[in-house]
């Protein structure tokens, strides 16, 4: 690899619909981009910046690492938790030691729930139709 090529460790985090490709960017400034918007403009809730931020907070690497995320699909919460598990699996890439303390912050699981299908004979997935007597 040459010095002018930009090194940086890529990782794929889900949730629900929503799909987040994570770069971690060595020798940054602490700055997060997701869809070259700044996180505090993506994300304007509080809590959703936090849980984004807190594999970084939990292994110490707050200011080491510029991150860029492209996400997709799902609503802003499901991308959230997907660019949360998309920092974790690169944070664990970069230093495999940083598994156990992850995993014990709940970071490391993926969250299996998602959207149940519709069967037919029912109007949602569980909804049965209006029953009448008469």
């Amino acid at each position: 690899m040459s010095t002018n090529e930009t090194r940086y460790i890529e990782a794929v985090g889900r949730r629900k619909q929503a799909v987040a490709r994570v770069r971690l960017h060595h020798a940054g400034t602490g700055s997060i981009k997701i869809d070259d918007r700044e996180l505090e403009e993506y994300l304007p809730i509080e809590i959703m910046q936090q849980a984004v931020k807190a594999p970084l907070r939990e292994t110490g690497m707050d200011n080491v690492f510029d991150i860029t995320v492209h996400v997709n699909g799902g609503g802003i919460h499901g991308q959230a938790d997907a660019i949360r598990l998309g920092i974790t699996r690169a944070l664990m890439e970069f230093n495999p030691e940083f598994r156990a303390t992850l995993k014990k912050a709940g970071f490391v699981t993926r969250d299996p729930r998602v959207r149940e299908r519709k069967k037919f004979g029912k109007k949602s997935a569980r909804r049965s139709p209006q029953w009448s007597k008469r």
